[in-house]
């Protein structure tokens, strides 16, 4: 039943002894540590932690952030943990999930993310359906216009293959291909 700190800054000029000598001042018997962005998947540091872990032992980070990239990475992060009979521990916001009082804390604050995100999605539907009833269409715009596509019908039609008409209105030889294909099919 060990203690293992996972310490991660940044950038070069930041440092990492303040984390350092907080997981040593908590107990942690080995730190592992990365120089890396927290939107970063690709952390060694912390690749190397969680395979040092055994069941029964504690994660320690100084701060939650230092872990997860977002608050559902880090509720994953220490589901995955907990699968493996391990403990995640944040000096910082004082959770401890080997104790039900921080497993509490622990779940009230993936409860919380879970309902910002369904807000989130929630609010972008009714953005979504309240400009479809103004009669905006989401997405891109069309790269061949109607405009477009009635003139590389006069350049075929002239004897230039589709490549050639498409290149000659400046658009891509697929986009065209599809739109001569969809409004062929508009037709029939």
């Amino acid at each position: 039943m060990a203690l293992i700190g996972y310490a991660r800054v940044s950038t070069a000029d930041q440092k990492l002894s303040l984390q350092q000598d907080a997981l040593a001042h908590a107990g942690c018997e080995r730190i592992f540590d990365d120089q890396a962005s927290g939107a970063k998947a690709d952390r060694p540091g912390l690749a190397e932690a969680l395979a040092y872990l055994r069941s029964g032992d504690t994660l320690v980070v100084w701060k939650l952030d230092r872990l997860g990239r977002s608050m559902r990475h880090l509720i994953d992060a220490v589901d995955a943990l907990a699968a493996r009979g391990i403990g995640f521990r944040s000096l910082t916001e004082h959770i401890d999930t080997t104790t039900p009082g921080g497993m509490l804390v622990f779940n009230i604050f993936g409860a919380l993310a879970q309902f910002e995100r369904d807000l989130i999605r929630e609010r972008t539907q009714a953005g979504l359906s309240a400009a479809r009833e103004r009669g905006s269409r989401g997405g891109r715009r069309p790269v061949v216009t109607p405009d477009k596509l009635r003139k590389a019908r006069q350049h075929i039609a002239a004897g230039l293959t589709v490549r050639e008409a498409a290149a000659r209105l400046r658009i891509g030889k697929t986009a065209l291909y599809k739109a001569l294909e969809s409004d062929r099919n508009d037709m029939a």
